[in-house]
């Protein structure tokens, strides 16, 4: 009797197994330098998609050179990010740290250079990081920091976030579908 139950258990706890593995949100960090404009718009821009989407997708965002002494959102940002029903205030700034790295499936920064100092403080995620605009298009077109200049500019920002970032969550969680 009891091998009987072991025959049925063992393969029903290993399916069940598979599917709880395939039910963990695909995680991605998105990282620019202070934390407190791109990165933070672009966490909260496709939070709010994949929610609308259903894509079983978990952001975050971090800075490579986080302010202590400012580590609110910048007003530009948040009161475009208002502007969509997003509310960021309550955001704080964070620097990048090795659990973000080890746990993100995929990292997009906001330039090249950003791209370069992730890789050089953490080669292991080489792989795993890429430009949102190169991950997105092919392209890798910087996203421009905002910071200290006028509404235009974070406009700018958030018409290329607009853009690279419904390609870039699709393309993500294609290709974790696929083999």
């Amino acid at each position: 009797m009891l091998n009987r139950r072991r025959l049925f258990v063992l393969p029903l706890l290993a399916a069940l197994a598979g599917q709880a593995h395939a039910a963990e949100p695909l995680k991605i960090a998105f990282v620019d330098t202070g934390n407190t404009g791109r990165s933070l718009m672009a966490q909260a821009l496709a939070r709010a998609l994949a929610a609308r989407r259903a894509l079983p997708i978990a952001v975050i965002s971090r800075g490579l050179d986080v302010d202590p002494f400012d580590e609110a959102p910048e007003a530009n940002a948040q009161a475009l990010m208002a502007a969509r029903g997003l509310d960021v205030a309550a955001h704080r700034a964070r620097p990048l740290a090795a659990a973000d790295i080890a746990h993100a499936d995929l990292i997009l920064t906001m330039t090249a250079a950003h791209l370069e100092k992730v890789v050089a403080l953490y080669p292991d995620a080489r792989a795993k990081t890429h430009t949102l605009a190169a991950y997105a298009s092919g392209q890798d077109t910087p996203i421009p920091d905002a910071w200290g200049k006028p509404m235009a500019a974070y406009t700018a920002v958030l018409d290329q976030l607009d853009l690279y970032l419904p390609l870039a969550l699709a393309k993500a969680v294609a290709g974790r579908a696929s083999p």
